[in-house]
């Protein structure tokens, strides 16, 4: 059974620091392309930042120099480090990940549960 179980979030003033962590099991971690998406009320979800299995990183626009994402494949963790954090990050956060599954190693899409994140003074 795979389980993506998120933790870090919480409510954080303006410019302050949250670190979001996502545990996962039953995929193989290491080759999985892992990621966090948010969905703030009203709004689509949407790409926040994405590593692959190969370790290369992408943000979106909005976050760039601001979060940091990062995995251990040992751990069979990944992590998102926010900086500089503005009321628009206020969200639901979601762990993602695209991972090998079943005889032919298909790529299939699994997501957490999610944990809230709110900026706000």
């Amino acid at each position: 059974q795979v389980q993506l179980v998120e933790s870090g979030g919480g409510l954080v003033q303006p410019g302050g620091s949250l670190r979001l962590s996502c545990a996962a099991s039953g995929i193989i971690f290491s080759l999985s392309d892992v990621g966090w998406y948010r969905q703030a009320p009203g709004k689509q979800r949407e790409l926040v930042a994405g590593i692959t299995r190969g370790y290369a990183p992408n943000y979106a626009d909005s976050v760039k120099g601001r979060f940091t994402i990062s995995r251990d494949n040992a751990k069979n963790t990944v992590a998102l480090q926010m900086n500089s954090l503005k009321p628009d990050d206020t969200a639901v956060y979601y762990c993602n990940a695209d991972a090998p599954v079943g005889v032919w190693q298909t790529y299939s899409s699994f997501w957490g549960q999610g944990t809230q994140v709110t900026v706000s003074s």
